[in-house]
């Protein structure tokens, strides 16, 4: 097992895997930028160390002074937390190169599934059943037009190594490929320092529902159920819950299965989650997969009883997992608390956060590294706190959320509280009746 673990990551989710070293008595190291030198995180940590200014390319994406904190400090691993580096082939490789054990998938396992084409390429001869659409990329917009008219209208464009929508065109009819190529291209070539495009048949308003796997280095693989990942603006997520309203018996059976099937293909080592979406004749479709923890991955933890921290931590170095498949014995939700002001748009709103109170009582759970006095800084992700509650039906997790929503207390910024208020009233969300396109039409 690790002796000292270093967190290349900041906010919520270094808090969170600084908690579970300390139970599983491994030391751990922050590292920090200027603009969080006064965070929970660097507080709670064994060692911190600063690698540089605000800015993320100078800081938490920088590969350099992120081995030189864990040399300095003699970590023997590093737990990359989500986003930033923790999808990063180089980063995974540099750590393997320096003798210090990246807490997440391999170099080769991130290049076989960050490429989306490719990864949709593998899991096609895996036999998952995928979207169709192109073989490989786009050669150009004359190739784009002869695809989108053997795939059918409508039709996505994606960037291959994409996320967070970045780079993604819905294309209804022909006359509009032309601008939306060029248009999903810069963007593209913006995000990821890559243009590469595919295509996929557009389908219509479905679910978002992701799988949770593990796997170990003896080509071992389980699932650990679902997440319903519908609820989202812009490709971001703002609400997740398992099991998923959506679900059936038989359903997850095929999902799981699938599932284990993508793992296996790529060998997977780790945790991590393969995404879906879902039809209205629950007929399903690979997306992708997520080769890192999830944001949403609290809410699996709390209807199975397990700690998927510790499960990462585990693997890492070298353990086997159990090799049966989980099943949710409990109803949880979350909700992302963001700096966010829904009445305008959902602009950010950082600043300083004059009071904090946070819900309690049973089946309660925040994850989150704010406090009365802190700053949010302007220059990372708006989420300062993730609400979870977990209830024996789903009837009973929202009328939890909504009574721990009363009573969570953020001044001094606005938050995504009263959105989630509403959400939580609205009677289409309360009878499970919604798609990913549920937020075009809500009113907030």
């Amino acid at each position: 097992m690790f002796k000292k673990i270093l967190i290349a990551n900041r906010g919520e989710i270094a808090l969170r895997v600084i908690r579970t070293c300390k139970e599983m008595g491994i030391k751990t190291v922050a590292v920090y930028s200027t603009a969080d030198k006064d965070s929970l995180p660097v507080r709670f940590a064994d060692e911190a160390v600063c690698i540089g200014p605000p800015e993320s390319a100078k800081s938490y994406l920088s590969i350099p002074n992120i081995i030189a904190a864990a040399e300095i400090t003699n970590a023997d691993a590093i737990h990359p937390g989500y986003g930033f580096l923790s999808e990063n082939e180089k980063f995974s490789k540099v750590c393997q190169e320096n003798g210090i054990k990246f807490i997440g998938a391999t170099p080769e396992q991130i290049s076989g599934m960050g490429d989306k084409a490719n990864a949709k390429a593998t899991m096609i001869k895996a036999g998952v059943p995928c979207i169709p659409g192109s073989v490989g990329l786009l050669k150009d917009v004359a190739d784009a037009k002869k695809q989108a008219k053997a795939i059918v209208y409508p039709v996505i464009m994606k960037a291959t190594a994409g996320g967070g929508g970045k780079g993604m065109r819905i294309v209804w009819k022909e006359e509009d490929i032309e601008e939306l190529w060029d248009s999903a291209r810069k963007e593209s070539a913006a995000a990821f320092g890559n243009d590469g495009l595919y295509m996929e048949k557009y389908i219509e308003e479905p679910r978002h529902i992701e799988i949770q796997i593990a796997g170990d280095k003896f080509g071992n693989a389980c699932h650990l159920s679902e997440r319903d990942c519908s609820i989202q603006r812009r490709h971001q997520k703002l609400v997740e819950e398992t099991p998923s309203p959506f679900m059936t018996e038989e359903l997850r059976e095929k999902m799981g299965e699938a599932a284990i099937k993508a793992a296996k293909a790529v060998k997977y080592e780790g945790v991590g989650t393969v995404e879906f979406l879902v039809d209205k004749n629950r007929d399903f479709y690979f997306m992708e997969m997520n080769t890192r923890i999830q944001v949403e991955h609290t809410i699996t933890e709390e209807v199975i009883n397990f700690d998927l921290i510790k499960e990462q931590i585990k693997l890492a170095a070298g353990e086997k997992i159990s090799g049966k498949n989980y099943y949710p014995m409990m109803h949880a939700i979350q909700c992302r608390i963001n700096a966010e002001d829904p009445d305008h748009g959902f602009r950010p709103s950082p600043g300083k956060i004059t009071d904090y109170h946070c819900p309690g009582g049973h089946g309660i759970r925040i994850d989150s590294h704010v406090h009365a006095g802190y700053t949010i800084p302007p220059f990372y992700d708006s989420m300062i706190a993730k609400l979870i509650v977990v209830a024996r039906t789903r009837d009973e997790a929202i009328l939890k959320m909504k009574r721990a929503l009363g009573e969570y207390i953020i001044e001094g910024v606005k938050t995504t509280i009263p959105f989630h208020v509403k959400l939580m009233e609205n009677e289409d969300f309360n009878k499970g009746n919604f798609t990913t396109a549920f937020m075009d039409t809500f009113k907030y």
